[in-house]
């Protein structure tokens, strides 16, 4: 089922951007068999969207996402960025994120911003990434129904959002 197809209602309740980063050994997105995306040690970013956002937001969470310290250091202590490790960055859009389950048991999506907004702004999130970590990153294929494997590091998983800045 497309994000079209989900999202067919205008947005009237704003948080804004959301991120759930996982610290992977490695990971892979791929849309219909083909991988689009893959990487070893680093981050697998799964990044939701609103119409709130703001290009402030991209600036402040990728600074957030690129020096997070949460890769261990020597005396296997979290206290190393993925930019310290040379590590490398899976992002794929995730509009889910923003579901609502307040009402009923079929969530609600009315949150997430449509892919006229949504596309320009992920696409600043990649470059904004592939600026802060120097390097390119990896993406998956906004609005497709993609197939993301992972294997979690730690595990170590973080969710942050740009409203409450944490």
């Amino acid at each position: 089922m497309g994000f079209d197809k989900i999202c067919t209602q205008s947005n009237t309740y704003l948080q804004n951007m959301k991120a759930v980063l996982q610290r992977v050994s490695h990971a892979s997105v791929s849309v219909q068999g083909s991988i689009t995306g893959s990487i070893h040690k680093g981050l697998l970013v799964l990044l939701g969207i609103e119409d709130a956002d703001t290009d402030e937001d991209i600036t402040w969470l990728s600074s957030k996402i690129v020096n997070l310290r949460i890769f261990d250091d020597e005396n296997g202590v979290p206290n190393i960025s993925v930019k310290d490790i040379d590590g490398n960055i899976l992002l794929v859009s995730q509009f889910t994120l923003h579901a609502s389950t307040k009402k009923g048991n079929r969530p609600s999506y009315i949150k997430a911003s449509k892919p006229t907004f949504a596309i320009p702004m992920y696409e600043k999130m990649i470059a904004q990434l592939e600026k802060d970590l120097g390097k390119k990153i990896e993406t998956g294929i906004f609005g497709a129904d993609m197939k993301v494997e992972l294997l979690n590091d730690g595990p170590v998983t973080i969710v942050m959002d740009t409203k409450n800045k944490e």
